[in-house]
Protein backbone atom coordinates (compact mmCIF):
# COMPACT_ATOMS: atom_id res chain seq x y z
CA UNK A 1 0.00 0.00 0.00
CA UNK A 2 1.47 3.73 -0.80
CA UNK A 3 1.67 6.08 2.17
CA UNK A 4 -0.53 9.26 1.90
CA UNK A 5 1.08 11.90 -0.32
CA UNK A 6 2.57 14.71 2.19
CA UNK A 7 0.78 17.93 1.95
CA UNK A 8 2.62 20.83 1.15
CA UNK A 9 3.55 22.81 3.83
CA UNK A 10 5.07 25.85 1.63
CA UNK A 11 3.45 28.94 3.52
CA UNK A 12 0.81 30.92 1.24
CA UNK A 13 1.80 34.98 1.40
CA UNK A 14 -1.93 35.76 1.31
CA UNK A 15 -2.44 33.84 4.73
CA UNK A 16 -0.03 36.40 6.42
CA UNK A 17 -2.77 39.38 6.90
CA UNK A 18 -0.13 42.21 8.02
CA UNK A 19 2.39 42.73 4.96
CA UNK A 20 5.17 44.75 4.75
CA UNK A 21 7.59 45.54 1.62
CA UNK A 22 11.22 46.07 1.61
CA UNK A 23 14.69 45.99 0.17
CA UNK A 24 17.45 43.48 0.01
CA UNK A 25 20.86 45.46 0.61
CA UNK A 26 24.42 45.16 -0.65
CA UNK A 27 25.38 44.39 2.82
CA UNK A 28 22.80 41.85 3.27
CA UNK A 29 24.99 39.32 1.35
CA UNK A 30 27.72 36.92 2.57
CA UNK A 31 30.97 35.98 0.25
CA UNK A 32 28.70 33.67 -1.78
CA UNK A 33 26.85 36.60 -2.70
CA UNK A 34 23.65 35.15 -1.10
CA UNK A 35 21.59 37.05 1.94
CA UNK A 36 23.95 35.59 5.03
CA UNK A 37 21.19 33.72 6.86
CA UNK A 38 22.04 36.28 9.84
CA UNK A 39 20.01 38.54 8.41
CA UNK A 40 16.92 36.93 7.83
CA UNK A 41 16.40 37.62 11.77
CA UNK A 42 15.84 41.50 11.12
CA UNK A 43 14.03 41.11 8.45
CA UNK A 44 11.59 38.91 10.87
CA UNK A 45 12.34 41.73 13.08
CA UNK A 46 11.36 44.74 10.68
CA UNK A 47 7.70 43.31 10.41
CA UNK A 48 7.50 42.52 13.90
CA UNK A 49 8.19 45.35 14.83
CA UNK A 50 6.71 47.79 12.28
CA UNK A 51 3.19 46.06 13.64
CA UNK A 52 3.58 46.46 17.37
CA UNK A 53 5.35 49.67 17.31
CA UNK A 54 3.28 51.19 15.40
CA UNK A 55 1.32 53.81 17.09
CA UNK A 56 -1.59 53.40 14.51
CA UNK A 57 -2.68 49.73 15.63
CA UNK A 58 -2.14 50.66 19.53
CA UNK A 59 -0.18 47.18 20.58
CA UNK A 60 2.47 48.81 22.86
CA UNK A 61 0.36 50.89 25.38
CA UNK A 62 2.32 53.03 28.11
CA UNK A 63 4.69 51.85 29.77
CA UNK A 64 4.63 48.35 28.19
CA UNK A 65 7.30 46.97 25.69
CA UNK A 66 7.80 43.57 23.43
CA UNK A 67 10.17 41.74 23.59
CA UNK A 68 11.06 38.63 21.58
CA UNK A 69 12.31 35.43 23.36
CA UNK A 70 11.97 32.61 20.61
CA UNK A 71 13.22 32.81 16.79
CA UNK A 72 12.81 29.28 14.96
CA UNK A 73 13.90 29.90 11.25
CA UNK A 74 13.54 27.55 8.00
CA UNK A 75 15.30 28.82 4.84
CA UNK A 76 13.82 27.79 1.79
CA UNK A 77 15.79 29.08 -1.11
CA UNK A 78 18.38 31.44 -1.96
CA UNK A 79 17.66 35.56 -2.41
CA UNK A 80 20.20 37.75 -3.84
CA UNK A 81 20.84 41.24 -4.10
CA UNK A 82 19.48 43.40 -6.16
CA UNK A 83 15.79 42.51 -5.00
CA UNK A 84 12.48 43.59 -3.14
CA UNK A 85 11.43 41.40 -0.54
CA UNK A 86 7.61 41.30 0.80
CA UNK A 87 7.48 40.11 4.48
CA UNK A 88 4.28 38.67 5.71
CA UNK A 89 3.00 37.90 9.82
CA UNK A 90 0.21 36.52 11.36
CA UNK A 91 -0.85 35.80 14.97
CA UNK A 92 -1.55 32.36 15.71
CA UNK A 93 -1.30 31.95 19.51
CA UNK A 94 -2.00 33.88 22.45
CA UNK A 95 -0.66 33.03 25.65
CA UNK A 96 -1.18 35.23 28.88
CA UNK A 97 1.86 37.06 28.25
CA UNK A 98 2.98 36.28 25.09
CA UNK A 99 1.95 36.52 21.11
CA UNK A 100 3.13 33.78 18.41
CA UNK A 101 3.52 35.00 15.10
CA UNK A 102 4.29 32.84 12.19
CA UNK A 103 6.58 35.03 9.50
CA UNK A 104 7.15 35.01 5.92
CA UNK A 105 9.94 36.23 3.31
CA UNK A 106 8.29 36.36 -0.28
CA UNK A 107 10.29 37.38 -3.05
CA UNK A 108 9.25 37.09 -6.55
CA UNK A 109 6.59 35.00 -5.59
CA UNK A 110 8.46 32.37 -3.64
CA UNK A 111 9.02 31.78 -0.29
CA UNK A 112 12.22 32.22 0.88
CA UNK A 113 12.12 31.97 4.67
CA UNK A 114 9.83 31.28 7.19
CA UNK A 115 9.89 31.58 10.72
CA UNK A 116 8.20 31.28 14.29
CA UNK A 117 8.90 33.73 17.00
CA UNK A 118 7.33 34.58 20.07
CA UNK A 119 6.93 37.73 21.64
CA UNK A 120 6.43 38.54 25.49
CA UNK A 121 4.48 41.99 26.54
CA UNK A 122 7.03 43.41 29.50
CA UNK A 123 6.33 45.68 31.98
CA UNK A 124 8.92 48.85 31.83
CA UNK A 125 9.20 49.76 35.55
CA UNK A 126 9.09 45.95 37.06
CA UNK A 127 11.04 44.37 33.79
CA UNK A 128 8.66 41.46 34.73
CA UNK A 129 6.30 40.05 31.54
CA UNK A 130 3.01 41.41 31.69
CA UNK A 131 -0.55 39.94 31.21
CA UNK A 132 -1.88 40.60 27.63
CA UNK A 133 -4.98 43.12 27.89
CA UNK A 134 -8.45 42.29 26.61
CA UNK A 135 -7.56 45.41 24.58
CA UNK A 136 -4.56 44.11 23.10
CA UNK A 137 -5.94 40.73 22.29
CA UNK A 138 -8.89 42.78 20.42
CA UNK A 139 -6.48 44.60 18.41
CA UNK A 140 -4.68 41.72 17.35
CA UNK A 141 -7.38 39.65 16.06
CA UNK A 142 -7.19 41.27 12.70
CA UNK A 143 -3.89 40.38 12.63
CA UNK A 144 -4.55 36.37 13.00
CA UNK A 145 -3.49 34.06 10.28
CA UNK A 146 -5.69 33.02 7.71
CA UNK A 147 -7.40 29.75 8.48
CA UNK A 148 -5.87 29.30 12.25
CA UNK A 149 -7.87 29.58 15.23
CA UNK A 150 -6.50 31.86 17.80
CA UNK A 151 -7.97 31.42 21.22
CA UNK A 152 -7.59 33.97 23.62
CA UNK A 153 -6.21 32.47 27.01
CA UNK A 154 -7.88 31.30 30.12
CA UNK A 155 -8.74 34.34 32.25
Amino acid sequence: MNAPSRLDMTPRLEDFPYRLGDNVRFGDLDPNQHVNNAVYATYFETGRVTLMKSPQYGLTPPGLAWIMVRLDMHFRAELRWPNTIELGLGVVKLGRTSVTFEQVVFSEGKCIASATSVGVMLDEVTRRPAPLTAEIIAKLKPWHKRGIEVVPPAA
